[in-house]
């Protein structure tokens, strides 16, 4: 067993959450503070990641957590160049399409939790998760969403996975600077800012861990 900044990385951890202030999907806020018990095995980590930052941010979560982390792949990617793909995304929102996705997650009704991770592209969320949220029943769940950015912060993101996950409990998101691929400024996520991420997902994860 190995430790993540101080804290213990193992496959049986209990997550125990209090959902005082989190906000329910189409349903008003409630002040109940409600309790919930997740075991690793009920945790699932899905993600989208074009320069790696996401998925460096996934994997602070998966050693954490000890949950299933699988990467959001579409049957047909995305083009390297990074101007083609800026402008498809933006025929893809513009008209309402929803790529395919090629990843499939087997048995899904069996997760609890879900840490959902994703970049902002063009202040809105990327296209490929919200097939993820169209494609799968989540109603029950609860969903931490996690974001990666170029600096412009999340836009409207955390807000359309509450709009789109009906019937889910999405917790606080949490967000961190990553690349700037426009720029040519791709992975980030090493060294000293690796082990700031870390200690930034830590305190996030432990904001709705009861004490």
């Amino acid at each position: 067993m190995q430790p993540v900044n101080g804290w213990p990385i193992c496959a049986c951890l209990l997550i125990i959450l209090s959902f005082m202030g989190c906000s329910t999907s189409g349903q008003p806020g409630s002040s109940e503070n409600k309790m919930t018990a997740v075991q690793a095995e009920k945790i699932l980590i899905v993600y989208l990641s074009r320069t790696k930052n996401t998925k460096a941010v996934a994997e602070i979560i998966q050693k954490q957590t000890g949950g299933r982390l699988v990467a959001l792949e579409l049957q047909n990617p995305y083009p390297q160049d990074y101007q083609t793909t800026v402008d498809q995304v933006a025929r893809e929102n513009a008209s309402g399409f929803l790529p395919p996705l090629a990843t499939v997650i087997d048995s899904i009704e069996k997760y609890e939790m879900i840490f959902l991770g994703f970049p902002t592209w063009g202040m809105q969320l990327p296209p490929p998760v919200k097939s993820f949220l169209k494609q799968y029943n989540l109603k029950g769940k609860t969903i931490a969403p996690f974001n990666t950015n170029a600096g412009y912060g999340i836009g409207s993101t955390f807000e359309e996975v509450k709009n789109l996950a009906s019937g889910t409990r999405v917790l606080d998101g949490f967000s961190t600077r990553g690349g700037v691929e426009r720029d040519g400024v791709l992975f980030v996520m090493e060294g000293d800012r690796l082990i700031q991420v870390q200690d930034q997902v830590t305190s996030w994860i432990q904001n709705f861990k009861m004490p």
